[in-house]
């Protein structure tokens, strides 16, 4: 069983909006972080899109991910500028009017003073009507959220203090924890045993990841669940299984905590 049927977790789509991500001018700094805070809080993120900031190809991902998770979150598009379309692909997307939101309007009056509230900053206060806000204490202009779907800003930081906001307030699953035993055995070798391994501990995935250190090619064994003791003894399994094959295992990170394991390493 893999995280994505595990009734314990709850279930995310992630979809990154704009060009400038998809033209190599921006990198994504935002899905990574994501993804580590979802984790921790037992929200398996179980897909990323990465979209152009086109209409209708915002409406149909909102669609198609909202269907499948019990969480979607978007990044970008809600700032000033003319190509900032997310709040309106959103709320057609949702058949619902885009409408000055006077709480939103309210705080960007506040933050910018009214002579300063020009009509590009004051679009940041164009809803979906019906939306909750969702607060940005870094620079006031807010997020939003229509039912599951839950609407941030592209800039890292800003997004950050939203997502924080959010997780404090969400429904989330058990803590996904996971172990990484690093070796300098080629995959190849240690394969068979290895998918032996993953079907003797279905509500573990182990993945194996080839990486090259200090001018020395290696594997990075991951294992990712919410069974502590199951997570704890798949590791020690993982842990003989290189030295098996004539490798001494090092343990990168460990994070299960049986109280009758060693720590491998």
């Amino acid at each position: 069983m893999s995280q994505l049927d595990n009734p314990d977790i709850f279930k995310a789509g992630l979809i990154v909006i704009g060009n400038e991500i998809l033209s190599g001018r921006t990198s994504d700094a935002n899905t990574p972080w994501i993804a580590e805070q979802l984790t921790q809080r037992g929200i398996y993120l179980a897909e990323v899109r990465i979209i152009p900031d086109v209409e209708q190809i915002i409406i149909d991902t909102v669609h198609a991910l909202r269907e499948k998770f019990d969480y979607v979150f978007t990044t970008g598009g809600i700032g000033p500028t003319h190509d900032d379309i997310t709040s309106e692909s959103i709320a057609k997307a949702f058949n619902l009017p885009l409408a000055r939101d006077h709480e939103a309007f309210q705080l960007l009056e506040k933050y910018y003073g009214i002579e300063n509230l020009t009509p590009p900053r004051a679009k940041m206060a164009l809803i979906p009507q019906g939306a909750t806000l969702i607060p940005n204490p870094v620079s006031a202009a807010p997020g939003f959220i229509v039912e599951n779907v839950y609407v941030m800003a592209g800039v890292p930081r800003i997004m950050q203090a939203m997502l924080d906001h959010i997780l404090d307030e969400i429904k989330a699953g058990k803590p996904i924890m996971s172990n990484t035993i690093a070796c300098n055995l080629p995959e190849s070798k240690i394969a068979e045993d290895l998918t032996a391994l993953q079907n003797q501990y279905p509500t573990i995935d182990i993945g194996s990841y080839p990486h090259y250190r200090g001018g020395t090619l290696g594997l990075s064994l991951v294992l990712r669940g919410t069974d502590n003791d199951a997570l704890d003894s798949a590791t020690q399994d993982v842990v003989e299984l290189v030295k098996k094959h004539g490798d001494m295992p090092r343990a990168l990170s460990i994070r299960s905590k049986s109280k009758n394991s060693d720590n491998p390493g």
